[in-house]
């Protein structure tokens, strides 16, 4: 897949878990773009946790998402795990160490999306393997839980793209510097 591009959802205090906190700030702008950045890819990777809570979500979802929940149903799915055998939901379990694997899939034409899974971004961005970056930055402290940036982690990025939507989301895209 030619491309990686990460989509991530995040407070101002750099918490990405459990996004509850990002409904009242959801409106149509950014199902909109999140509808692009689906359309635009080839496949999805994900890490196991992201996976599971997907592939419990989605189908049940299809027909109040019509053809977004479609879209994110049909296309395949790479997904980085350990623990897991048996793939389901279009998916394939990426083999050996994740960064040969993800290195191999982009040398392929496309457009690989990471969502959610921080951990697997870390490790990415570790290896200079995503070309870019797409962060949804929420109006909202929480004070608490797994920052999408792990300690440890560097990278210089270059702003592409900003904007913000009605609801004061500001999206920002980044590659790197």
């Amino acid at each position: 897949m030619g491309k990686l591009v990460a989509v991530s959802y995040v407070t101002l205090d750099g918490v990405f878990e459990e996004p509850a906190w990002s409904g009242p700030y959801f409106n149509d702008e950014l199902g909109a773009w999140q509808e692009r950045n689906l359309d635009e890819a080839d496949a999805l990777l994900l890490g196991r946790r992201t996976y599971e809570g997907f592939k419990a979500a989605w189908p049940q979802m299809e027909a109040t998402t019509g053809e977004f929940g479609k879209r994110m149903n049909s296309m395949p799915k790479y997904v980085a795990t350990t623990s897991l055998t048996e793939p389901e939901w279009n998916a394939t379990f990426l083999q050996g160490e994740v960064a040969d694997a993800v290195a191999k899939l982009k040398t392929e034409p496309g457009t690989l999306l990471l969502n959610g899974s921080a951990d697997l971004l870390n490790h990415l961005t570790r290896h200079n393997l995503v070309d870019e970056y797409r962060i949804m930055v929420y109006p909202v402290v929480v004070g608490e839980g797994r920052k999408l940036w792990h300690e440890g982690t560097k990278i210089a990025l270059k702003l592409a793209d900003t904007w913000t939507t009605t609801t004061g989301v500001e999206v920002s895209t980044y590659v790197p510097a």
